[in-house]
């Protein structure tokens, strides 16, 4: 059997989103995308188990999911249109009363936990005898410190949270997968996997950053700019929605040619039209066609893309030592969120903080998704010898185990932690403290 074409894994991808929801719905009354993951895990498991009796049946699985570049569809792909979508229903002005608390915790923060992250799982690593050098943990922590903005903003929609806290969770969501992609590809550098062998050097990092990051925001900005003009000077909403598609899509796709942060790009010109273009650029049926044409993408798009995710099992190299890694992984993520949240809240100043329990929920709803499962990925192109194939292997595992237990413990459990220590006016509680 050849391998898929397009056409041929985009309908397996979307019938299997429509039966998971339809079943979710009816059976599991879960969050769709937690449910989705679950019942694809368990397609995944079953095909598994399935392929020990008719071993043709793992073969197909594998051909199918190996005609998937999981990396590519996300990462310069899907991610464009989630970001931006997630990005159009933020309140430009609730964003500004927590740029301090958003920009540190989507920069310093993400550092912070990189260092955190990378020096336990270096000492976990020896421990357990994986062939893991100190910057391969890095890298690993580069790629699961960032919270994804896809999990995490699909979380909260059904959350409830108190306006202040899920701002400042959804800004930082939306910045930090950004600055976490820089960061990562500036580590790779440092290994050498990504310049013929040779190490980037500080300089060179930097100017990375800029150029990645600064220059994605500044990117956004202009393109954002250019399309509310277009949206402002007609009244059709056919045509300004076509204008919206055609700003994500040709917009990330010359962001990934300048080698600028095409996710940073996003976010900032969603920010843009879903703020000044809604109040100053769009009609009333504008603004409703808009709205319902950008749900919808989104809806499709994060249920194909826990799916995916679910589906991810089939790709991975069980290995009990890469599990216990992964798991053991899981306390020192939460520590190094807990820590990176903690230290910057601790310095700001007092007005920021007016969520009660603040860091313990922002640590608890962090979640990692499918950017971190994308990254991890993306280590079997970079580090293709046999050597570092167990390498990629061994990260790769450890990055879904977290993710697995960020999105379904995790994400089960942070409403309830939120009615226990969030109390409505009134009512007798903890006393408020970050």
């Amino acid at each position: 059997m050849e391998h898929l074409g397009t056409f041929e894994i985009i309908a397996i991808l979307i019938t299997l989103a429509a039966v998971f929801s339809y079943i979710n719905h009816r059976v599991l009354g879960l969050p769709t995308t937690i449910g989705l993951m679950i019942l694809a895990m368990i397609l995944s498991i079953g095909l598994i188990g399935a392929g020990h009796v008719f071993p043709s049946v793992r073969e197909t699985a594998d051909r199918t999911m190996k005609s998937i570049n999981f990396d590519k569809t996300l990462l310069h792909g899907m991610l464009g249109y989630l970001l931006f979508a997630g990005a159009l229903h933020i309140d430009l002005s609730d964003l500004r009363k927590h740029t301090t608390v958003i920009a540190t915790l989507a920069t310093v923060g993400v550092v912070i936990s990189t260092a955190i992250v990378g020096g336990v799982v270096w000492l976990i690593a020896g421990a357990l005898g994986l062939p893991l050098e100190f910057i391969h943990c890095l890298l690993f922590g580069a790629l699961i410190s960032p919270t994804d903005p896809i999990a995490v903003l699909s979380i909260l929609k059904s959350l409830h949270a108190p306006q202040d806290l899920e701002t400042q969770i959804a800004g930082e969501s939306l910045f930090n997968d950004g600055v976490g992609v820089v960061i990562f590809l500036a580590l790779l550098g440092f290994a050498g996997a990504s310049h013929g062998g040779e190490p980037t050097g500080a300089g060179t990092v930097a100017i990375l950053f800029i150029k990645e990051a600064i220059g994605g925001a500044v990117f956004g900005l202009g393109i954002g700019l250019l399309a509310y003009k277009m949206l402002k000077d007609i009244d059709n909403y056919q045509v300004e929605v076509l204008i919206s598609l055609a700003l994500v899509t040709g917009g990330y796709a010359l962001a990934d040619a300048f080698h600028i942060s095409g996710p940073i790009a996003m976010v900032v010109a969603g920010l843009l039209i879903g703020n000044h273009g809604r109040a100053f650029a769009m009609s009333e049926t504008t603004r409703h066609n808009l709205d319902t044409f950008w749900e919808l993408i989104d809806e499709i798009l994060n249920a194909v893309l826990f799916v995916l995710i679910g589906l991810e099992v089939l790709l991975l190299a069980i290995d009990s030592q890469y599990v216990l890694a992964g798991a053991l992984a899981i306390p020192t993520v939460l520590l190094a969120r807990f820590i990176s949240v903690g230290v910057p809240f601790a310095v700001l100043p007092i007005k920021e903080k007016r969520v009660p329990h603040a860091v313990k929920l922002m640590t608890w709803g962090g979640l990692r998704g499918g950017i971190s499962v994308a990254l991890a990925l993306s280590l079997r192109d970079e580090l293709g010898h046999e050597v570092d194939r167990h390498v990629s292997d061994a990260i790769l595992v450890m990055t879904y185990v977290v993710v697995v237990f960020s999105i379904i413990v995790q994400g089960l459990t942070i409403a309830p932690l939120l009615r226990r220590w969030i109390k409505p006016a009134g009512t007798p509680g903890p006393s408020p403290h970050a």
